[in-house]
């Protein structure tokens, strides 16, 4: 067996260790920092057309967090002094953030990529009629949400009408040259449903590619299996279910080392809808975000791109969610 990736890490005997995921990877001798940063991943709001059981933002119609023009302007402006190649949009449903719009334009003008993590519903809520030509012209990579390619089991995690919506809405992409043209890339999202690991991710990708073309004449590019965290409304139901202890225990025994090395927070920075920073998109939900000598929370806008590197990556039992099989991340699986 070939032994665990080393990782550069400022970690001395004399640094407690705060929780178990820390402690399995001193045993698994693996030490964890950040890589140079890759992607700016803006969580723009909670506000979301739809409510999922899986959600790790517990977001929802009547959430109201929304990030400001005046807070997106300031990331903007961050985000010019530094060569970071990808801003990575999320919510909540992020097309629903008043300046969405503002903010892909803005980025784009840097000539970055943007991806837009979309639910595809969303195409078609009141107000959203233009929003896939949009989303075509400037050229932003789709990451859509699908959970199957049945009705049944997308209806079960994201609400009943959900499937057939997305359906037309992938249907409406693919007119716009999503899936066919190497600029509008349109990947899927797969989220288990229930309390276990995702499957095998090439050989989802080549069930789903086969099904959708099949029943529905759609392409796509990439499938991306993404791990159930046990935090937020997917934490609550495996709690009202009785199946807390089970589903951490079966992350904790699938830990995998080699996955390590991929993890998202390595690479992706995670910026709050009133830009505070932290290491990932869960984190942010657990208010693990970074903080100064004062322990007050670190705004984007304070920081120097220069320092990324130095600062040790936050972490806790939900780690285990990332690392569990073939390792799952925003990208999906990670081996």
């Amino acid at each position: 067996m070939t032994p665990p990736t080393m990782l550069s890490f400022t970690h001395t005997d004399s640094t407690p260790v705060k929780n178990r995921f820390e402690r399995v990877l001193l045993d698994s001798q693996l030490e964890l920092q950040r890589a140079p940063t890759e992607i700016l991943q803006i969580n723009v709001g909670k506000k979301c057309n739809q409510i999922c059981a899986h959600c790790h933002v517990n977001a929802g119609p009547a959430r109201t967090e929304a990030m400001s023009r005046q807070t997106i302007d300031r990331i903007v402006e961050w985000l010019s002094h530094t060569s970071i190649s990808t801003v990575d949009i999320t919510g909540g449903a992020p097309e629903l953030n008043p300046s969405f719009r503002h903010l892909v334009e803005s980025v784009k003008a840097l000539g970055r990529h943007v991806m837009d993590r979309c639910n595809l519903t969303i195409l078609f809520e009141p107000g959203q009629e233009e929003l896939a030509a949009f989303l075509a012209q400037h050229e932003v990579e789709i990451v859509a949400s699908l959970p199957c390619y049945e009705a049944g089991n997308v209806e079960e995690q994201r609400g009943v009408g959900v499937f057939e919506k997305s359906i037309r809405a992938l249907q409406l992409l693919n007119t716009l040259g999503y899936g066919h043209d190497v600029s509008r890339p349109l990947h899927l999202v797969y989220n288990p449903v229930g309390a276990h690991l995702p499957g095998p991710q090439a050989a989802l990708e080549d069930t789903y590619k086969h099904e959708l073309l099949e029943r529905h004449g759609i392409v796509f590019n990439r499938l991306f299996t993404i791990t159930n965290m046990p935090i937020s409304r997917f934490g609550n139901w495996l709690r009202r279910s009785g199946q807390w202890p089970q589903y951490h225990q079966l992350l904790l025994e699938n830990f995998n080392p080699a996955a390590v090395d991929g993890l998202m927070c390595r690479r992706t920075l995670n910026i709050g809808w009133r830009g505070e920073v932290y290491d990932c998109d869960f984190n942010q939900m657990l208010n693990l975000s970074w903080r100064n000598a004062d322990r007050e929370p670190l705004y984007l806008w304070q920081l120097d791109p220069a320092s990324l590197q130095t600062r040790p990556i936050l972490t806790g039992e939900h780690c285990f969610g990332c690392t569990a099989g073939a390792g799952s991340s925003c990208g999906g699986a990670l081996l």
